[in-house]
């Protein structure tokens, strides 16, 4: 009886022993974690997205607000989740009171990785008692980072499918672009249009592929607000077409000074979409993805192998959690050409 009671407590003691695990994350440092996560904050707006593409009913609270173009698109319960701040970017305000308050099991940070990554998740670490973690997130790989996000939070089928889309939609714009004449073009962004994301900076990955980016900087800025120009520099690079912010799009194409470049005359040039943010601008998340969808078929008119509604709707399923009806998204990029 003895042996057989000794047995049991080994049997009962068994689930215990294996509640921690440890998970290297993409700075190299293992984090030990418990069996399961199922409050997650997040550090920052990429994180913030592709967490909520993952797991939208895990989040405690944001990093940032969502743009004022989510209302309408995403359910008003994670519009309204508090406000925790976020670590990188912007004010840098991540409030770890509220961060404390909304107890998640886990810190999220997804992104570029900066100087001292390693150092600052240590700290925030020995500050909370919570764990950090830091994923890498590369434009051109998007989907990796959703294969990590499976692993971390238990998720593999719904992280490998988020993955296989990634990649797939990457796979299926870059083609189209390489295997077609690239037009010269620059995005610009700021509020009077005179900032760019410059050709082989961090923010301007997905643009290179697509197009020829005219915006050739010796130092291009790694912000994503990108480098301030001038007409100058514009009239000089006179590119063949003109992606514009959403912010900015109305306010200069009329102008007289910018009638010389080649892209105004010809009427080539474009807003971006936003919703639930900029396809093209901030952050250099996963929202990108539909940029380059809408690029293909405003830059390569009829070369695209795809329906961009179909493809859209498919993105919004998958990522936003919500139907997009054909009418919210003429809405969207209906109105692109000046």
């Amino acid at each position: 009886m003895k042996r057989i009671l000794a047995f049991v407590l080994v049997l009962a003691l068994v689930p215990l022993c294996g509640m921690a695990r440890v998970y290297t994350d993409s700075a190299g440092r293992p984090v030990e974690l418990g069996e399961k996560v199922e409050r997650v904050a997040v550090t920052g707006a990429m994180a913030q997205m592709l967490v909520f593409a993952i797991a939208p009913d895990r989040m405690v609270g944001l990093a940032t607000r969502w743009d004022d173009s989510a209302g309408g698109l995403l359910e008003d319960k994670y519009l309204e989740l508090p406000l925790l701040g976020q670590l990188y970017g912007g004010k840098g305000d991540l409030n770890l009171e509220q961060l404390l308050l909304a107890d998640p099991d886990l810190v999220i940070d997804v992104g570029e990785p900066k100087e001292g990554i390693r150092e600052d998740m240590d700290d925030l670490q020995a500050r909370t008692g919570i764990p950090f973690v830091h994923i890498d997130l590369s434009e051109q790989d998007m989907g990796n980072a959703f294969v990590e996000l499976g692993t971390l939070l238990g998720l593999e089928e719904e992280g490998g499918k988020l993955a296989a889309h990634c990649q797939r939609v990457y796979g299926l714009c870059a083609g189209l672009a390489a295997s077609s004449e690239r037009p010269r073009a620059v995005y610009l962004l700021g509020d009077k249009g005179l900032n760019t994301l410059a050709r082989g900076s961090y923010h301007a990955g997905l643009l290179d592929v697509m197009f020829e980016n005219a915006a050739v900087l010796p130092d291009p800025s790694g912000k994503g607000t990108g480098d301030p120009i001038d007409l100058e520099m514009l009239y000089r690079w006179d590119p063949e077409v003109i992606l514009f912010a959403p912010s900015v799009y109305e306010e200069v194409g009329e102008l007289a000074e910018w009638q010389p470049l080649s892209a105004i005359r010809a009427c080539r040039d474009y807003r971006a979409p936003i919703g639930p943010y900029n396809w093209m601008g901030q952050p250099p998340s996963v929202q990108r993805l539909m940029g380059m969808l809408w690029m293909g078929e405003v830059l390569y008119p009829g070369q695209e192998a795809y329906d961009l509604y179909e493809e859209i709707a498919a993105f919004f399923r998958l990522f936003w959690h919500c139907e997009l009806s054909r009418e919210t998204f003429e809405e969207l990029v209906g109105c692109t050409a000046a």
